[in-house]
């Protein structure tokens, strides 16, 4: 921890298989055994966090490059079955539990002296809710499925009795818990290009039907491009003054959220590991 300059962040937030861009970041840092004193996780964020915080270099991307092009990791076929296009459970226990074809090293993980923060949307009441490290037990990554169960292609994901939703519906970054966590610098990872202005939300009459038993998240999700435009004008202020860095790719190439594309998906992936040296110039900047 760097202590004369106070906690040094990131917030990763998310995105679906754009998540590739983040993935190659941490492989650099990785390389560079540059640790960050505070993470906070969106959706598939929160999932290569916890990975980078095991120190698993490499793990993530064979999850978008080889396991999402597995039926039984999303498709019609799950649809059918559970609900769900994308299974929850096959990517984060089938695939990441101790007996699993590529586990978590949740050992190394709770040995991490960093603060791990993963955002989630309250399904009744539409707000953020946050778990934190000790919320998270071997081969219990409830937290991690919570926070990318997206409206549409999930059902909402059940935590200690209480379900939730995709974290990036009630904030989608949330700068303002990072700072009220301790946070005097802050890398902020996007997953689109850092000009890109989200516009309202479509598809409106299937997301009211989907959500209909959760009018709150609905009502969150049509407010999310108010909160997302307004929070990247605050952090450009910030980044004038050196405490923030906005990190983004500088093209998406038509990468969606569950675009299934190896070669963009690869792309994705060099572009954040040669970004990575940004973001280690600024961590080290600071120490």
């Amino acid at each position: 921890m760097n202590l004369k300059e106070g906690l040094v962040g990131i917030i990763d937030v998310g995105g679906g298989m754009r998540g590739a861009y983040s993935a190659g970041i941490y492989d650099f840092l990785l390389e560079q055994q540059i640790e960050f004193d505070y993470c906070l996780g969106i959706s598939a964020g929160s999932a290569n966090l916890i990975t980078y915080l095991a120190r698993q270099k490499g793990r993530t991307i064979k999850f978008y490059t080889e396991y999402s092009f597995r039926k039984e990791y999303m498709g019609i076929f799950n649809f059918i079955k559970s609900g769900s296009y994308l299974d929850l459970n096959y990517i984060y226990s089938t695939l990441s539990n101790s007996d699993g074809e590529n586990p978590i090293d949740y050992a190394a993980f709770v040995k991490s002296e960093a603060r791990f923060v993963v955002a989630v949307t309250d399904a009744l009441s539409g707000n953020p809710h946050y778990f934190k490290n000790s919320d998270i037990h071997e081969n219990e990554y409830d937290v991690i499925k919570a926070s990318c169960a997206m409206p549409l292609v999930c059902k909402p994901y059940k935590v200690n009795g209480r379900f939730y939703f995709d974290g990036g519906i009630s904030e989608p970054i949330p700068y303002q818990k990072a700072f009220s966590d301790g946070c005097e610098r802050l890398v902020v990872i996007l997953t689109r290009p850092r000009d890109f202005v989200r516009p309202p939300q479509n598809h409106t009459v299937l997301f009211r039907r989907a959500l209909k038993q959760y009018p709150e998240t609905f009502r969150a999700l049509n407010e999310r491009h108010f909160r997302y435009n307004k929070a990247v004008r605050i952090l450009k202020e910030y980044e004038k003054n050196g405490r923030v860095l906005i990190i983004a790719p500088s093209d998406i190439t038509g990468m969606k959220t569950l675009t299934k594309d190896k070669a963009v998906i690869e792309r994705l992936y060099q572009y954040g590991y040669e970004d990575g040296r940004k973001v280690a110039d600024f961590y080290n900047g600071l120490t």
